[in-house]
């Protein structure tokens, strides 16, 4: 069995799906950590424009939207997210027409809930995402999310705080969007030290001070809080520090 081994972009999986197409027993993934079988040969993806361009333009002639439903499923923490999306692919050329909506198969199931997963956390940090106020002024937002899904979450910022400066600091991938006031855009980023200002410090605490204030030790409410927001966005809420 050959093993496709991507670089983990879009257009290095769409010249892989190009290259072994036509393989009757093959598997595509970005993890170089794979785990291979007896029979396995692991074949390095190299990136080619032409095969990228080919094979999203074959795709989207049957669903004009497929090369975008890719896309976004590639953002996706699933480690089999390319094979899915391969899978996928080959339904939606075997049937030639748009294949999304045909919930009763599996490729088509496992597919579509690698977009919703993904689509859903993006709605939920546009109103879950903590931005603090550095003692420069800019606004400044960490957060761990479990897809890829910072230059969303960046291009929707700006367009709601154009006036300010910002960056949104994905923890795990080590990147981060960052807005100057006019454009925005994705880069590397390590680790960060920020300086808090005054105003910034003082509002936390009254914040702090409010939700101490309402909370009834007697009547604890987690289920509730849980409901509300999931565990594993309070680690950025000052009231949970």
């Amino acid at each position: 069995m050959k093993i496709y081994l991507t670089d983990g972009s879009v257009v290095c999986f769409f010249t892989a799906v190009f290259d072994c197409f036509r393989e009757k027993d093959c598997v595509i993934t970005s993890n170089p950590n794979v785990q291979l079988t007896f029979d396995s040969e692991i074949v390095r993806v190299e990136r080619d424009g032409e095969k990228n361009s080919r094979v999203q333009k074959a795709i989207c002639a049957y669903d004009r939207d497929c090369a975008d439903d890719v896309v976004t499923a590639l953002r996706s923490c699933d480690p089999l997210k390319e094979q899915i999306a391969f899978e996928y692919i080959k339904k939606l050329m075997e049937a030639k027409a748009p294949i999304k909506k045909r919930l009763n198969v599996p490729e088509v199931i496992e597919f579509n809930d690698l977009i919703y997963k993904v689509i859903g956390e993006a709605h939920r940090l546009k109103g879950f995402l903590r931005f603090m106020e550095s003692r420069g002024g800019a606004l400044y937002a960490p957060y761990t999310p479990d897809n890829d899904i910072t230059d969303l979450l960046t291009a929707h910022f700006a367009e709601r705080l154009k006036s300010e400066k910002f960056v949104i600091h994905d923890l795990k991938r080590k990147i981060a969007g960052m807005y100057d006031g006019n454009e925005w855009f994705v880069g590397n980023a390590g680790e960060a030290e920020i300086y808090l200002s005054e105003y910034e410090r003082a509002f936390e605490n009254l914040w702090k001070k409010y939700y101490k204030a309402v909370n009834i030790e007697s009547r604890p409410h987690e289920k509730q809080m849980k409901g509300y927001m999931p565990v594993r966005y309070w680690k950025f809420l000052p009231e949970k520090h």
